[in-house]
């Protein structure tokens, strides 16, 4: 009768090289013909590093806690993982119409005279 595989640790790689060990940068980018495909699309310019960006940006608009992205993405502080996030413009803007005293209903229709101090 087959044995069962141990279960992995939290920490354990979900993907290994070849040899079982940390699969490295050339070999995923050669397995993924990843030069070729930006190519192909255009986007000479995009890094695979970039996707950890992109992954991450979703996972915040996803409103995935940012504390929790910090231990998905391993980083040892949340400024490194605040670096990561990128939020669309389009997002910002909304976010801000949505919020009552910024919105553009409730924004007064003219400022306030200014208080003058006299003697």
């Amino acid at each position: 009768m087959p044995q069962p595989l141990p279960r992995p640790g939290p920490d354990a790689r979900l993907f290994t090289g070849p040899r079982g060990g940390r699969i490295s940068t050339a070999v995923l980018r050669d397995a993924t013909h990843w030069d070729n495909v930006v190519i192909r699309l255009g986007h000479e310019h995009l890094r695979r590093h970039d996707l950890r960006h992109t992954g991450l940006t979703w996972f915040t608009d996803a409103v995935v806690p940012v504390h929790v992205l910090r231990r998905l993405a391993g980083h040892g502080s949340l400024m490194t993982t605040q670096r990561y996030l990128h939020p669309d413009v389009h997002k910002i803007t909304a976010a801000g119409a949505a919020h009552t005293h910024t919105s553009a209903r409730s924004a007064p229709r003219s400022l306030p005279s200014p208080i003058v101090m006299t003697r």
